[in-house]
């Protein structure tokens, strides 16, 4: 066994082969997720350090430190001792007290977390899995008159997806320069990160799809819209549209995380209303203080 320790989110792809490998047991972490939030790690490796725990070529377990002090981590099931080993690490690397989000259908790292002291939260924000068959998919809806959808051509595309998703969730993190990088790492397909663009020529919506082969799943991570340009149908058709372009890779499911809780319940609606249902959801754990 042979641990790795990185500044950032170095040795994405062989995170990757684990969230392959587990993915049918667990439904969380798809391999989407792992790039999308490398992108958002890009130029701020020192708060994102990583560790991958391996034998030989297989991974086995991964920890990710999201300042401050937030911990994503995976451990193959079939090894849960290891989940001792990565908070081992990351309490060793942490500067306060962590707090990890893990999902029901991985009790090997509630069981862990649990028994170091940490308390799950009662309340508060959480997400819900849902999944659909990429079967009987409905017809896109029309759009607005003079609104088109398309994958993104140019640079100034890019920026304007970009900035679309700065304004539908008040980020700062996602930039032009980012979101380009993150086009040319694996495994981003274009023809699966369709945007809409208004009468005036902006990109005001979105949906970015991600797939994996092995498993025939694609995922949407992140979906969003303009908050001028809402009320107007544009997330459901470019959504469904991303169905297609799923069943159309050979597909035969789509899953997307939302929040569960009723302080954010729109998104939710929306993929219910779409025919995704829940199969899992997630719990916060925080430790105490001095682990």
């Amino acid at each position: 066994m042979r641990r790795s320790e990185y500044a950032g989110p170095v040795a994405l792809r062989a995170m990757q082969a684990l969230a392959v490998r587990s993915f049918p047991a667990t439904g969380y972490r798809h391999i989407g997720d792992l790039t999308w939030n490398w992108c958002l790690s890009l130029d701020r490796e020192a708060e994102c350090p990583t560790a991958i725990w391996t034998h030989g070529d297989r991974t086995l377990a991964w920890g990710w430190l999201e300042s401050p002090d937030g911990l994503m981590l995976q451990v193959d099931p079939g090894h849960p001792e290891l989940a001792d080993e990565v908070l081992d690490w990351a309490e060793r690397v942490a500067a306060g007290p962590l707090s990890a989000e893990v999902a029901e259908t991985e009790p090997h790292l509630a069981a862990a977390l649990e028994r170091r002291g940490y308390a799950r939260a009662a309340d508060g924000p959480f997400m819900v899995c849902l999944d659909r068959p990429l079967i009987d998919l409905p017809d896109a809806p029309r759009l607005p008159d003079d609104y088109t959808m398309r994958a993104q051509r140019d640079h100034a595309d890019v920026a304007g997806r970009a900035a679309a998703h700065r304004a539908a969730f008040g980020s700062t993190r996602v930039t032009a320069e980012r979101h380009a990088r993150m086009r040319e790492t694996w495994p981003y397909r274009p023809e699966l990160d369709l945007v809409v663009v208004s009468p005036a020529g902006d990109v005001v919506a979105y949906c970015q799809g991600w797939y994996d082969e092995a498993n025939g799943t694609g995922e949407f991570e992140p979906v969003g819209t303009h908050p001028g340009h809402r009320r107007l149908g544009l997330a459901r058709s470019v959504c469904t549209a991303v169905l297609h372009a799923f069943a159309d890779a050979g597909g035969r499911r789509a899953v997307v995380y939302s929040r569960g809780d009723a302080a954010y319940p729109l998104p939710k609606r929306l993929y219910e209303s779409m025919g995704f249902r829940a199969y899992t959801r997630t719990h916060t754990y925080t430790g105490p203080a001095g682990a």
